[in-house]
């Protein structure tokens, strides 16, 4: 499982784990989890949204928090890992 390094806006690294990539209405989403365990029932899954302009040099991703877009990009994850329950 590929590892990204997510930096908050209180400047704290956080390791999260790809667990699927796609790509919406121009925009790259990524569905990360906080543990390598694939079987932890534990574990929390975020979507994240990549903000970043297309000439920058590294990525910028925000946690999507718009109901409606989380809920659409959720449901495109869930047809992608039809073996995981995303709730």
């Amino acid at each position: 499982m590929e590892k990204i390094n997510f930096v908050t806006d209180d400047n704290e690294e956080v390791e999260f784990y790809i667990i699927e990539e796609t790509r919406v209405n121009g925009y790259n989403y990524i569905l990360v989890t906080d543990s390598q365990d694939e079987d932890d029932e534990e574990a929390e899954a975020y979507i994240l949204k990549d903000v970043s302009d297309s000439a920058d040099p590294e990525a910028a991703y925000e946690f999507v928090e718009d109901d409606e877009e989380l809920e659409g990009v959720s449901k495109i994850f869930a047809e992608l890992l039809e073996d995981i329950d995303i709730e």
